[in-house]
């Protein structure tokens, strides 16, 4: 791949793909978003004159243009070939008499509706990835999209209930995901919903069974074998097929 963007980028499993892209020396460039930088993202990104940290609040919709155009000034026509939606929110466990309008909408805000108009914004160089790579299969060598989700965003897995906000804002992404890979497969651009599984991060909590490298080395392991047969699935990072 010659161009990856990653969104929350600054820790957890955002900084883990950046530690993997930089180590396995898979990408040219490598664009990492997040509101503020970490110390441990500053000092890869002095190191690695490939690693271009763009500050982006995923909140901020009315930014995501500078962005594609700061990202379109360095690619140039080679364009995108991976867009990594991964920056999310979630809040804690949550029954209904206690659920809240406010978290509901933060988390729709960052879960669904910012990876859809960041994709939007993208988009043209998404195709110019796809196009400048034409002699190349569908996939990641050519132009994806992966939309991070999670296996609570299944409907038909949910035998817990509660997590409102988070359940619905990641259920509602994989819609989206359907959706992309129906409207983008013309452009020959794939798309798929991918769960990390339980990871030890600050989102998943220290009981979380994975760790961050076994994530990851799955996450990308299973990118690089994704065909055009796999646009518009919801897979586990191992690549196990998961049910809506």
């Amino acid at each position: 791949m010659k161009s990856v963007l990653i969104t929350g980028a600054n820790r957890g499993l955002g900084l883990g793909m950046v530690n993997y892209l930089i180590k396995q020396n898979k990408a040219q460039n490598i664009f990492a978003t997040c509101r503020k930088p970490s110390e441990e993202l500053n000092q890869l990104a002095q190191q690695n004159k490939h690693l271009h940290i763009l500050q982006l609040d995923v909140k901020n919709l009315e930014s995501f243009n500078d962005v594609s155009s700061q990202i379109g000034k360095v690619v140039g026509s080679d364009g995108l070939n991976l867009l990594m939606n991964n920056a999310g929110v979630t809040t804690k466990f949550t029954k209904l008499p206690l659920v809240k309008a406010e978290q509901l909408l933060e988390n729709l805000t960052v879960n669904t509706v910012a990876p859809i108009m960041l994709t939007k914004s993208l988009l043209p160089l998404l195709k110019q990835a796809a196009e400048s790579n034409s002699d190349k299969p569908v996939g990641a060598q050519r132009a994806l999209v992966v939309n991070m989700s999670s296996v609570l965003g299944s409907i038909a897995q949910n035998d817990q209930g509660g997590f409102y906000p988070y359940r619905c804002s990641k259920a509602a992404l994989n819609a989206a995901t359907k959706s992309m890979s129906i409207d983008l497969k013309k452009d020959n651009i794939l798309v798929a919903s991918m769960h990390p599984g339980w990871v030890k991060t600050d989102m998943g909590g220290k009981n979380a069974p994975l760790d961050v490298e076994t994530s990851i080395a799955g996450i990308f392991a299973t990118i690089e074998k994704l065909g055009e047969e796999d646009s518009g699935k919801f897979l586990q990072y191992d690549g196990t097929e998961l049910p809506w």
